[in-house]
């Protein structure tokens, strides 16, 4: 693989000379210094940031595409928050293929830039609609590699996740295998998802796509293949959604708008199903869901926030004209009651996942044709890859007290 195991020089002579050290050991002492000389040299190579593209067909016929998306984001997103160490995640959101878009980008459009804002990635899938249909996938992944703010190339993983169901060379302006060349000489590994059976005539034309950028490749079935399983845990993790937005403190002037966003994005999740809410919960709950951007007690964890340059007509009500030492103790407590929350939801999020994999292990594998499944194998892969680590799948729900029911751990009245 071209991309992913590109290491440095300086790391290579590290972890040689790990190795050399630990030599005269015996053959054992060799295998483990290996080993750890190889974990080394990944760890060192490996960026703090992952950046994520998808690119969703949005013609006449894809309508099952964009429910699997909005449906599943979360899933995808959760999944990638169990890494170790948890990275820091941008997402960027374009789509092509509907006639609504400009015929002169190629029907492409950039639906939101990178952003570490995962609701407004929401807020723009709950957005799209479809419409007729030009499907040019050699023009969107171009466009995402040209068009995009992505990062210095060493300090990022750069994934490239493009779906659709018509060929994918029937652009007659940027053909993929140039567009899938560009990507990969910038860092960019492309994985293609491609809506139909992979026994189709246009699949071959998918699975190069995946080819030329050392990309994976998918077929899924778009209408039916998304699970969504509804587990005791739901109900109090929908409940707590709702409680940890009391602690977010809005500030700046998008504070409000984004504040009020969070909310519409719970309710567009609940409007789905409450097993979608609830996996929004369980993101919500870990540290990828970050919104420093207007939030307040997000914000003051970087050091380099200054609480004092925030102007007292862009704070909540609640602390305008307050002291500096009382509006920190005011973020101080909004912070202790979301790390509270969040504790339950971590603990609930633990057992929801055992319960789904439990369930899904019923069904002898019926989601490998889901979307989601598709998008976190391949960026699994390609993060362990660059030497993040994932938990071992849990086969069991442990024992987690739902609401309403009495903990062995409480207290008495």
């Amino acid at each position: 693989m071209r991309i992913i195991q590109t290491i440095s020089l300086a790391t290579v002579i590290a972890a040689f000379h790990l190795t050399a050290l630990a030599a005269p050991g015996g053959g054992e002492s060799c295998q483990a210094a290996d080993e750890a000389a190889r974990k080394a040299a990944i760890a060192a190579s490996k960026p703090g940031t992952i950046e994520l593209v998808i690119c969703l067909d949005t013609s006449g016929s894809m309508n099952g595409l964009i429910d699997a998306a909005r449906s599943k984001i979360w899933d995808i997103v959760s999944d990638l928050a169990t890494a170790t160490p948890t990275p820091k995640l941008r997402v960027a959101l374009l789509t092509y293929g509907n006639d609504g878009l400009v015929a002169e980008n190629g029907w492409t459009n950039i639906e939101t830039d990178f952003t570490e804002n995962l609701d407004v990635v929401s807020q723009k899938l709950f957005a799209l609609s479809t419409n007729g249909g030009t499907e040019y996938v050699g023009r969107v992944v171009d466009k995402a590699t040209s068009s995009l703010a992505w990062g210095k190339a060493d300090e990022s993983l750069k994934i490239l996740v493009v779906a659709g169901n018509e060929s994918a060379d029937q652009d007659p302006t940027v053909k993929y295998p140039d567009a899938c060349k560009r990507a990969i000489e910038k860092g960019i590994v492309v994985n293609s998802v491609y809506c139909g059976a992979p026994t189709d005539d246009v699949a071959p034309g998918w699975k190069d796509v995946a080819r030329l950028a050392d990309g994976h490749f998918a077929a899924i079935d778009q209408n039916n293949g998304t699970i969504v399983i509804a587990t005791p845990f739901d109900d109090e993790l929908v409940t707590l959604s709702a409680k940890l937005n009391t602690t977010y403190v809005p500030f700046g002037s998008g504070g409000e708008w984004n504040s009020s966003n969070q909310m519409l994005q719970d309710f567009n999740a609940m409007m789905v199903s409450g097993s979608v809410a609830a996996q929004r919960c369980v993101t919500k709950g870990g540290a990828i869901y970050d919104n420093r951007g207007w939030d307040l007690v997000d914000a003051c964890k970087d050091s380099s926030f200054k609480l004092d340059g925030v102007k007292d007509d862009e704070l909540p009500e609640a602390i305008r004209g307050k002291s500096l030492d009382e509006k920190k103790a005011f973020v101080a407590a909004k912070a202790k009651e979301r790390d509270d929350v969040q504790k339950r939801v971590t603990e609930l999020g633990v057992a929801r996942t055992a319960f789904v994999t439990a369930e899904l292990a019923k069904t002898n594998g019926s989601d490998k044709s889901a979307f989601d499944r598709a998008i976190r194998d391949a960026i699994r892969a390609q993060t362990t890859a660059r030497g993040f680590a994932f938990p071992a799948t849990p086969v069991a729900a442990p024992a987690v007290e739902t609401s309403g029911t009495k903990s062995a751990n409480a207290g008495s009245c």
